[in-house]
């Protein structure tokens, strides 16, 4: 998951430093990258600015990108989503839409309808503590099996390890956890196919999961542990976004930590303990 960097005091997009940590994502390995989701702060930026955070991510990285579609309307979504494929084009591993009603039926004939206006891949997204709309995973599945046009599930509704499982059992699509990473080990247990998450140390993200594909459990536990408390510390209700980017700032990986209003910035209370986590956590040295 890409962050969007601002600069300055009118919180400008940083396309420097936006074009550099997708460089960065592109050389620890990741497998791609997912542009103008939540981490990306996607609901606070103009049409504009969303199309030059794509142009940015497409010049900076070769890899497949996954474009997040913030709003929960059929109109606002289609819009979207050919924005996404007019400047990512056979680039495009899927477009992310929002689960917006907890009916099947309905859902179903939602993305059916995204899928037909635009060409567009799915990949679902469960999410509902930023929609608000929460749904069974059985309910999700059977939506899922209408739409041959999804490509993919990212389950955000806690707790994701019995979700993942049950979708993984009912559909025949990879499903990725996401909420900061802070359940990966038991998500990966339950069959997802890896973590689609904007946890600061993406590094650890990797090892895990190249290790469960390697050892299995045992190996990725062991390649997980020492990420665990900053997952943990990124985790906190309502403020984690601005530690995460603090975190890359410290990282040296962003010029800038300063998050788009109404999101609260990083607390400063707050910060001795990051620089702690940060010292501990392979990979994370602080430049």
């Amino acid at each position: 998951m890409v962050a969007t960097p601002f600069t300055g005091s009118t919180l400008d997009v940083d396309e420097a430093g936006l074009a550099g940590l997708v460089e960065h994502y592109q050389r620890i390995g990741v497998t791609g990258l997912t542009v103008l989701g939540v981490f990306g702060e996607a609901v606070r930026l103009s049409t504009a600015e969303r199309r030059a955070v794509l142009e940015i991510a497409v010049g900076a990285a070769d890899l497949p990108i996954v474009v997040g579609a913030s709003s929960t309307s059929l109109a606002p979504v289609i819009e979207e989503i050919e924005l996404a494929t007019d400047v990512v084009g056979d680039r495009l591993a899927g477009a992310m839409v929002q689960v917006n009603t907890p009916d099947p039926k309905q859902l179903a004939a939602h993305l059916g309808a995204a899928h037909a206006a635009t060409g567009a891949g799915l990949v679902v997204q469960d999410y509902p503590l930023v929609t608000g709309v929460s749904i069974s995973a059985a309910s999700l599945a059977s939506a899922v099996r209408e739409v041959a046009a999804v490509v993919a599930v990212k389950a955000e509704a806690p707790p994701t390890p019995p979700a993942i499982a049950t979708l993984t059992t009912a559909t025949d699509v990879p499903v990725f956890g996401g909420l900061g990473g802070i359940g990966l080990l038991d998500e990966l247990a339950a069959g997802s196919a890896g973590a689609m998450t904007g946890f600061s140390v993406p590094e650890g993200l990797v090892a895990c999961v190249a290790a469960w594909q390697r050892g299995g459990y045992d190996a990725a536990r062991e390649a997980y542990s020492p990420y665990l408390p900053l997952v943990n510390f990124e985790a906190q209700a309502r403020i984690g976004l601005a530690i995460r980017k603090e975190a890359l700032r410290r990282r040296g990986l962003l010029r800038e930590s300063g998050v788009r209003p109404p999101a609260p910035s990083m607390p400063e209370s707050l910060s001795d303990q990051l620089d702690r986590h940060l010292a501990a956590t392979p990979g994370a040295k602080i430049s």
